[in-house]
Parts: C-alpha cells; structure tokens; sequence
C-alpha cells in the first residue's frame, strides 16, 4: 500500500499511483460483494457507487469530495457485512490518499 502521497510509480507509468491504489481497491472489493452470498437491502447501492468510483478513477485523478461521498455511501449500504470490512478498510484508506476536501468558512 502507497503510504506518501509524494510516491511516483516504478513502471514509467504517468498514471498517479493514488489513481492505481485506488482502482485496486475498488476492484477487490467490488469482486468480494459480487460473490458475497447474502443479500441486503441497500446491496445495489453499494454496487452502484462502486461502479461510479471505478468510472471516476478511469478517468484520472478524481474529486475528493466526490470520492468521500461515494465512500460514505458505499459504508452506509454495506453497513455491517462483516465478510467485507477488509475490503472496504482498503477502499476507504485509499480515498485518504487524496487528503482533505478543502474546509468552507462557516460563519
């Protein structure tokens, strides 16, 4: 896993290697939900967001606040499926590679 957002990719690639993390993580657990054998009840959002993130992230260097929005949705309609915590810790940490949304002054 990429720890330094400063990490460039060893493969001469010009891909962004937060890109790269992120595709991978999205794929796993898009594979782990597709052969999770229970059903429940926000499933199809869950796969959903997970399709819109894996366009976003084909695309180049996504938004963060539409990555974070994506990300929460997949964690609400996953809610407690434990057998996809993993997955989901990986797409989740690689969302965090992309920092902060910039913070609205509020008043």
């Amino acid at each position: 896993m990429l720890r330094s957002l400063g990490q460039r990719p060893v493969t001469g690639s010009d891909e962004d290697p937060r890109v790269a993390e992120l595709r991978t993580a999205v794929s796993r657990l898009r594979r782990e939900l597709a052969t999770h054998p229970a059903e429940f009840p926000d499933r199809g959002i869950a796969e959903d967001e997970l399709a819109a993130l894996a366009a976003m992230v084909a695309g180049g260097v996504p938004e963060t606040p539409r990555l974070r929005r994506s990300l929460l949705l997949i964690a609400g309609s996953i809610g407690s499926v434990s057998a996809l915590a993993t997955r989901l810790a990986d797409v989740r940490n690689a969302v965090d590679l992309f920092g902060e949304p910039p913070r609205e002054n509020r008043r």
